[in-house]
């Protein structure tokens, strides 16, 4: 059984990194739409008995690309694939991973259910918003962590500086902890009241980040409003330098341009989500690569080795 990676047309540069990575030419497949815009996928070579890996984020447009994934992932499994890997670097409606209210969805798990009946054998993603979300797929799951490539670019761009991690709600404790501990830096934690979705304010913060360099950490940035009122309120708290580190570069909406007028020195995300012209533009912002993460993942699960020990630290504790 030899492995093939597969490309979809969501983050093609991404895919081309994997392949590249692994040395590995990526599967002659035509991905594309009728002139009504229904999905259709061919594989034009043969996968029978093979393991396949199909890289594709569900990103926006989210409903158009998880399609893709779902006819690629069927047209794979009728094609005798022996066992196929949806690699899914940005996993997409993982923020509704609960019920918000009464007669609401839960649609992180519906998703993960269509994922599993179109055919994946196995999920490998990287940093979902929840990690519970693991458990709503009956298949293995390999949820892999940006920690290790944020931690040596924030090694290389400030050295002996004195730093501070700053986590920007609660919620995301945990990470910015277990970053804070690999680099051997205080912690500190930003309070905010959100008075409607997409619209944060920033109450107070927990910690000391007067005369260091702060460097906010999450897993997505969306809107952009959070970091910016995070930027304002720790510069004016005797900051030295704002930087923020996170997973996935949602960025919709006027989400670039309010971080190009913010006091963020700069916003640093990983290339899960295919950048746009705007924000390939902007002065402040820039990503890194996942793709050697991504590729030694898919070269150890091939092979049937340890994911897991990709990482020098335990997310959990």
């Amino acid at each position: 059984m030899s492995t093939k990676i597969m490309s979809c047309n969501s983050n093609r540069p991404l895919a081309e990194a994997i392949s590249t990575y692994m040395n590995l030419p990526l599967t002659k497949a035509d991905v594309r739409r009728f002139s009504d815009m229904e999905v259709f996928v061919e594989i034009q070579e043969n996968v029978r008995g093979e393991d396949v890996f199909v890289i594709q984020s569900t990103s926006s447009p989210t409903n158009d690309n998880l399609m893709e994934l779902l006819v690629a992932l069927d047209a794979l499994k009728r094609g005798s694939a022996n066992r196929i890997t949806a690699v899914i670097p940005y996993y997409g409606y993982a923020r509704q991973d609960r019920k918000s209210g009464p007669r609401t969805p839960i649609s992180a798990k519906l998703v993960a259910n269509l994922i599993t009946a179109a055919g994946a054998h196995r999920v490998v993603t990287l940093d979902l918003h929840a990690g519970q979300i693991q458990g709503f797929f009956d298949i293995p799951t390999d949820n892999l962590f940006a920690a290790p490539v944020f931690q040596s670019d924030i090694k290389d761009k400030f050295g002996d500086e004195s730093l501070v991690i700053v986590s920007p709600d609660v919620g995301g404790v945990v990470r910015a902890r277990a970053l804070a501990r690999s680099l051997d830096a205080d912690l500190a934690i930003i309070d905010k009241r959100r008075e409607r979705a997409g619209v944060s304010e920033v109450m107070n913060i927990i910690g000391d980040v007067s005369d260091r360099h702060c460097i906010l950490v999450d897993d997505i940035v969306d809107s952009g409003g959070t970091l910016c009122n995070a930027a304002e309120a720790l510069m004016a708290a005797g900051g030295l330098s704002v930087s923020a580190y996170i997973s996935h570069g949602v960025l919709s909406g006027g989400a670039v341009a309010r971080v190009k007028n913010s006091p963020l020195k700069e916003l640093v995300t990983t290339d899960s989500i295919k950048p746009t012209n705007a924000m390939l533009e902007a002065d402040n912002m820039r990503q890194i690569s996942i793709a050697s993460l991504l590729g030694e993942a898919i070269l150890r699960i091939a092979e049937s080795r340890s994911v897991s020990s990709l990482f020098n630290y335990n997310s959990s504790d």
